[in-house]
């Protein structure tokens, strides 16, 4: 099967940890692999935002990413891309008219209008994943929500239109319903971890001999980092290291001086370090070296840190929202608190500290429940699978 993979903003070859770059380019990356290696051809196409880059760059056996040219060949956030996609549509469009794959996935909103457009001029199967949903980002953030005022009518409309729409988790099947989705079309597949196999743990962030909590991730303000710096403020002796973090600039971050000032104001700056972006291959070596990995977002859609520290048999710490109450079994292999409760994440973080054999326990369900569900190779069957349902002859007799 020839498969397109469209991802605006969310580049496969990104490097991690900024503002736009986090779990959608993974995701993209690693789905796209794992199709490669069922024996499918795959290309992703993503914005240029660099001059000097080339038209195709390979990924990995199986995978190109495309560069496409829509809008300034230079870095934008991700927010100011919409008046882009027309263009960005109609080069899809006219290459796929003359070279059309078999099936088209957008990943996120915004590659979702690149679709609608190329679909003007040529047909193809469309499946769309949003990663995640203005609705529910606007009732959380309310005026903080940068979004452009037009993203709830356009995800209403995708959801209505695709052919497919994949759900990542089933907290997002309710809210695709309510937007008017067609219930037979929509299909619930989780994002993938890798499993790491034989990482040693890598100790060169961790300083002193408290217990070390990890957080990593993007910072924004919603992922909650400030959660955890006031938590571990009641932690005696514990050590927290953020990961995560613009690649350029870091000191100068508003978040990052946000944290900083946070842990100034609790008097705990010599048990809190920020150490900015870290590679793909350090993730797995920091996971390892900790002894509780913290996630608590005020919102996630899915969120792939959980499934990673998992994977690595870390104990995670959770904020019960969205895509964590799948993939974290509350008691099984981690704990569930309420988003904003730097309380309860204390008391919680205090008991697993003291408690290694509960830690161990947590980790190794974790890491199991990985295995079982979560591998890459079973979300790419799984993605697979709905691409062949609307490419089947049936299905490809539809109007699009």
């Amino acid at each position: 099967m020839k498969i397109a993979m469209v991802s605006e903003h969310a580049s496969p070859l990104a490097v991690l940890g900024g503002a736009d770059a986090g779990g959608q380019n993974v995701h993209v990356a690693a789905l796209a692999l794992a199709l490669a290696a069922r024996g499918h051809e795959v290309d992703v196409y993503t914005r240029r935002d660099d001059p000097g880059i080339a038209e195709r760059v390979r990924l990995g056996p199986g995978v190109e990413v495309v560069h496409v040219p829509a809008g300034p060949p230079e870095q934008l956030p991700k927010d100011d891309l919409l008046p882009h996609m027309p263009e960005f549509g109609q080069w899809l469009g006219t290459r796929w008219s003359v070279d059309r794959p078999d099936v088209v996935h957008a990943h996120f909103w915004m590659s979702g209008v690149a679709c609608e457009q190329a679909r003007k001029v040529a047909g193809f199967a469309f499946a769309q994943t949003f990663h995640a949903l203005g609705v529910v980002k606007r009732r959380h953030q309310r005026d903080q929500d940068t979004s452009p005022a037009e993203r709830l009518a356009i995800e209403s409309r995708l959801a209505c239109t695709a052919d497919a729409v994949i759900a990542t988790a089933t907290t997002e099947v309710a809210e695709l319903l309510a937007m008017g989705a067609r219930p037979g079309s929509l299909h619930v597949v989780p994002c993938g971890v890798d499993q790491f196999p034989g990482t040693a743990t890598d100790d060169r962030w961790w300083h002193g001999q408290g217990g070390r909590i990890l957080s990593l991730g993007r910072l924004v303000e919603r992922k909650g980092v400030d959660t955890v710096i006031a938590a571990v403020a009641q932690v005696p002796g514990a050590q927290l290291v953020v990961a995560g973090g613009p690649v350029d600039a870091f000191d100068d971050d508003p978040e990052v001086r946000r944290l900083r000032a946070e842990a100034e104001r609790l008097d705990i700056t010599d048990r809190v370090r920020l150490i900015g972006a870290v590679t793909r291959d350090e993730v797995p070596g920091l996971l390892r070296s900790a002894d509780v990995v913290a996630c608590t977002p005020w919102y996630e859609p899915f969120g792939i840190v959980p499934l990673e520290a998992m994977a690595c048999g870390r104990p995670v710490v959770a904020s019960a929202v969205g895509g964590l109450l799948d993939t974290v079994v509350d008691g099984v292999t981690g704990v569930h608190v309420p988003a904003k409760d730097p309380d309860r994440l204390a008391a919680v973080l205090r008991r697993l500290l003291a408690d290694p054999v509960e830690r161990r326990r947590l980790g190794e369900a974790g890491a199991a429940r990985v295995a079982e569900k979560y591998t890459w190779p079973k979300v790419a069957a799984a993605t697979e699978e709905v691409y062949r349902r609307i490419t089947a002859p049936v299905a490809a007799g539809r109007v699009r």
